[in-house]
């Protein structure tokens, strides 16, 4: 990293982390020695607001506590839309049931996911990730989530804008061959997988 830094070559940390704010994944990645700033991260909460703002969406939040603030500025009452992202231990029956009757609750109901990543990889070993919990609601409720974060092709393309890069000179680096290297291939990107993560 420090030396595409050092080249010049223009760089953004594209992640699907949706476990803690943008500053608080920054600070624990500078505590590793990366030098990283909040600018240089394109991540779905910020994505999804945007969204939600542009739509007049108020969403029930099923999302990992850490992350909430993220959408401080956002108006949650009455909720006309759900936003799951990896809410990790607040995956429960009882919060999934709330989430679940929010939706089928409405005419057109709206589900946005901030990912849809099957599993990710944590010290302790593999942990079920956010798709598996979006497509339980979507087959409730019988509705199309859409997906903001990695691999759907807004996500990339906002990456993209933000460097002022076309999709052809730009190549994106990950661990997963769906949410990262497929998903930037359909984009128009060159692709390559590194072989440690989730890598199987």
């Amino acid at each position: 990293l420090n030396r595409i830094k050092a080249s010049g070559l223009k760089l953004r940390f594209c992640t699907n982390e949706t476990q803690a704010t943008r500053e608080k994944f920054v600070k624990k990645l500078q505590g590793m020695g990366f030098d990283i700033s909040v600018a240089e991260v394109t991540a779905p909460a910020p994505a999804a607001c945007r969204i939600l703002k542009e739509r007049s969406l108020r969403p029930h939040l099923l999302v990992h506590n850490d992350l909430v603030p993220e959408f401080a500025e956002i108006d949650k009452a009455n909720p006309n839309c759900v936003v799951i992202g990896d809410a990790a231990e607040n995956f429960t029956y009882a919060n999934l049931n709330e989430a679940f009757r929010v939706l089928i609750g409405m005419e057109k109901p709206v589900l946005i996911s901030l990912g849809r990543g099957r599993y990710y990889k944590e010290t302790d070993g593999l942990k079920l990730d956010v798709g598996a919990y979006m497509k339980a609601l979507e087959y409730a409720c019988d509705v199309q989530a859409e997906v903001v974060g990695k691999p759907a092709k807004a996500f990339f393309e906002s990456a993209l804008a933000e460097m002022g890069v076309p999709a052809q000179q730009a190549i994106m680096i990950g661990d997963d061959i769906v949410n990262d290297v497929g998903g930037a291939q359909r984009c128009g990107l060159r692709a390559l997988q590194v072989r440690t993560g989730k890598y199987r």
